[in-house]
């Protein structure tokens, strides 16, 4: 198996309604590739997981513990385990998240 991987050769697959998900697994985490459509919601939610979330493009609209932020491009939001949040795609966007442990889920 490969250690170099190419984000548009990896299958792209629905996760929510609008997050479009390419995913790499690690035997430590989880990288999702997202495509997130314009007027998308993330319902709230929470999981176990540590979460990094970078935004490349576009802006996100997340609310993380009750308090919400319009994340744009170079905004990094980190999340705890067991963290509520919620998301709102304002625009289209590029996200990347980071799960820590694997997202079996996902998978």
């Amino acid at each position: 198996m490969s250690h170099f991987k190419q984000t548009d050769h990896i299958e792209s697959k629905e996760l929510f309604p609008g997050f479009h998900a390419r995913m790499i697994h690690t035997d430590g985490l989880t990288i999702v590739y997202f495509d997130i459509k314009a007027g998308s919601i993330l319902p709230e939610h929470h999981h176990i997981h540590e979460q990094v979330t970078n935004v490349l493009e576009g802006t996100l609209e997340l609310t993380v513990d009750g308090e919400t932020f319009a994340c744009t491009p170079g905004t990094v939001v980190t999340m705890p385990p067991h963290a509520p949040h919620s998301g709102r795609a304002l625009t289209d966007c590029k996200v990347i998240d980071v799960f820590r442990p694997v997202r079996e889920d996902y998978k």
